[in-house]
């Protein structure tokens, strides 16, 4: 029978709708939103548009720890019940009768919505993150992401901030104090993707050649940094329309930076939010820089937004189509051999999983990002491989187009691939989708076919030494020389300078042991490109040439770095560290450090200065507050790691008192 483990496997995990979306369509939500920032509370007055399927008794909203006030049905008050957790509303619904349900909410989110900077130095903002089933913690909404609704917001805010939300500014009513405006919607989506940001912006604009507006938002001091931070977004957009088949579903498309947002980025319905840490200067574009999570949820526009997988174990769905069409669009801005890099990278990460037993089938809702992202991306461009390119677009066109604005399941895709390729796909599925062991052997296959994969392969200096100095100084890939220079960093002389950025990196990165012979070379990374290079070189310098160490700290002096100030704060912990080195302004150089753990700042500046201070044993009463403020953060990785730190110093006499003080203060 054909299929049969593969539709064996949906049957065992599938699981079922919710009643609600049997018996319930809602179509339509209009919401008025404002926010009182000192108490960190959201109002909102909410109409919902909806039709009953089946006649019942009660129907609900999901809406976490809220009030409410003013329940009506069709203008009359009615029934209902406030558990904490629903909103469920008691009348006799009739089916294939539509209804329109209109309440007053007060909310204090205690996740999905964050009010940022408005008690500490962060610069004010307030924004959304509601990946999961959240929105419901500041907007009465539907959790389950099957239920696609078509949400219009207007949002009241201050005449001093710019509002952003999904879906295009039809109307701004600007009064003596407050704007409100107002955002339309012409199609429906899933609760989570529903999306507002306020703070101060300005934007830059460019249109798809296909006539979609791009607004790309950024700080009103960060001009500098807009076009490398956006760098290829037109190209990568363009190139996304003409890659999937199917027009961009959406009326506009935004892109707005955030501080101390939880994750890289997230693909909200036409309005992408993601990490302000991406905002990054011509220079910076070389270490980080945000082409592949710019255009990774760009794809989820497609991937996740226009359809979105059913249940959990079709994940792949939205993140592997995602990842795998990001490729695609970098490949098209760097070239073929970045995309089969790229590819190598994932599988080995997919390989380490292997060798540590924690490898899952991609059909499972509790893999890991890597699965999910991937071995999906994988999976795609093994399956393309498989098909040929012809029928593989041709297959996600009729998909996309067979479910607008609608659910998918994994056999939708596979089945379409089956039609234009006439190929039977059981083994593929087995072997990449259900399988547990990533089929490196495979992979490996494929990734040979690419001669730049083959020479990485080649080159190593662990297994053949004997031309390992001639790899040293030959034109091999960036990849292959630091590969090379990271497995022989006593081998780099004078002579393997001469090669390119990347590879001047490896050796500022590497050579830890600078001989006197190449220390005139080495003092040259100190001017190159790339503030990764600055850093390493600076610490090594530092190090090996106590006797030049004003020299190294005059030169440097002006270079704040990448987006968590690297250079900065290393020249800041070295300055400290020489006694000799401008004493008179030791204090004020101290006090900069101290700053930067502060709110002020992104928590990636601020762990890297906890790590200094923390190096240089400094902990007076500002850095425990900064941590126990940390501690506290909204970011969890970066909460976990205050905690940790706040657990080490418990014994610190220091930190005991400030406790102390702090809790007395209170």
């Amino acid at each position: 029978m054909k299929h049969l483990l593969f539709y064996f496997f949906l049957f065992f995990i599938t699981i079922s709708y919710s009643q609600q979306l049997e018996n319930v369509d809602f179509t339509k939500v209009e919401a008025q939103l404002s926010f009182d920032v000192d108490s960190s509370k959201v109002h909102g007055v909410v109409d919902y548009y909806f039709k009953a399927l089946q006649s019942v008794d009660s129907i609900f909203v999901d809406a976490i720890g809220m009030d409410f006030e003013n329940v009506t049905l069709k203008g009359k008050k009615i029934s209902f019940k406030n558990d904490g957790k629903k909103l469920i509303v008691y009348s006799n619904f009739k089916a294939d009768k539509t209804y329109h349900l209109s309440f007053n909410y007060t909310a204090k989110p205690n996740k999905a919505l964050y009010f940022v900077g408005w008690k500490n130095e962060a610069p004010n903002q307030i924004w959304t993150q509601g990946q999961g089933k959240y929105t419901s913690n500041w907007l009465p909404s539907l959790d389950d992401t099957n239920d696609k609704i078509e949400f219009d917001l207007s949002i009241t805010f201050n005449n001093d901030y710019e509002v952003v939300s999904n879906g295009v500014l039809v109307d701004k009513e600007i009064g003596e104090e407050n704007t409100t405006w107002f955002f339309d919607m012409k199609e429906p989506m899933s609760s989570y993707l529903v999306a507002l940001v306020v703070g101060k912006y300005r934007i830059y604009k460019e249109t798809s050649n296909s006539g979609i507006p791009l607004d790309m938002y950024y700080y009103p001091q960060d001009s500098l940094k807009v076009e490398p931070t956006y760098r290829y977004s037109k190209q990568m957009f363009d190139f996304l329309e003409n890659e999937i088949g199917v027009a961009y579903p959406w009326q506009n498309y935004k892109q707005i930076p955030v501080h101390d947002f939880l994750y890289a980025g997230m693909e909200n319905t036409s309005a992408t939010i993601f990490s302000d840490a991406f905002m990054v200067d011509s220079i910076a574009f070389v270490d980080k820089n945000y082409v592949n999570v710019n255009a990774h949820e760009l794809a989820h526009q497609w991937f996740g937004d226009y359809i979105t997988a059913k249940r959990g174990e079709d994940h792949w769905l939205q993140e592997g189509f995602a990842t795998y069409y990001a490729l695609l669009a970098e490949r098209d801005v760097f070239g073929e051999n970045y995309y089969y890099w790229r590819l190598y990278e994932y599988a080995q990460e997919l390989m380490d999983q292997n060798r540590s037993g924690t490898s899952t089938s991609l059909l499972n809702p509790k893999s890991s990002s890597v699965t999910f992202y991937k071995r999906g991306a994988w999976s795609l461009h093994a399956l393309r491989e498989e098909v040929g390119d012809e029928a593989f677009k041709k297959a996600v066109k009729n998909y996309l187009e067979a479910h607008p604005f609608s659910i998918v399941e994994t056999n939708d895709f596979i089945s379409e691939v089956e039609k234009t390729s006439g190929k039977d796909l059981t083994e593929f599925v087995n072997t990449w989708l259900i399988q547990v062991d990533f089929p490196m052997d495979k992979a490996l296959e494929s990734l040979m076919q690419s001669a730049y994969i083959q020479e990485y392969e080649m080159v190593d200096c662990e297994l053949a030494t004997s031309k390992c100095d001639y790899y040293l100084t030959a034109p091999i890939s960036d990849e292959a020389k630091l590969k090379v220079i990271s497995q022989i960093p006593e081998r780099v002389t004078s002579e393997s300078f001469d090669t390119s950025l990347k590879g001047r990196q490896a050796i500022a990165q590497n050579v830890d042991n600078i001989p006197l012979g190449m220390k005139d070379e080495y003092e040259s990374l100190l001017k190159d490109n790339s503030y990764l290079t600055m850093e390493s070189a600076l610490f090594h310098l530092w190090i090996n040439f106590p006797e030049n160490r004003e020299v190294y700290l005059d030169q440097t002096r002006e270079i704040i770095g990448l987006s968590d100030k690297n250079v900065r704060q290393l020249w800041l912990a070295l300055a400290l560290s020489t006694p000799s080195y401008e004493p008179e302004i030791k204090e004020s150089l101290l006090n900069e450090l101290i700053s930067y753990s502060s709110p002020k700042y992104g928590f990636e500046v601020r762990i890297t200065a906890f790590n200094y201070l923390n190096s240089l044993g400094i902990y007076n009463e500002q850095v425990f507050v900064n941590l126990v403020e940390a501690s506290k953060h909204n970011n969890w990785q970066f909460m976990k790691y205050a905690k940790s730190m706040l657990g080490d110093l418990s014994k610190n006499p220091d930190y005991q008192k400030t406790i102390l003080k702090l809790q007395n203060s209170n």
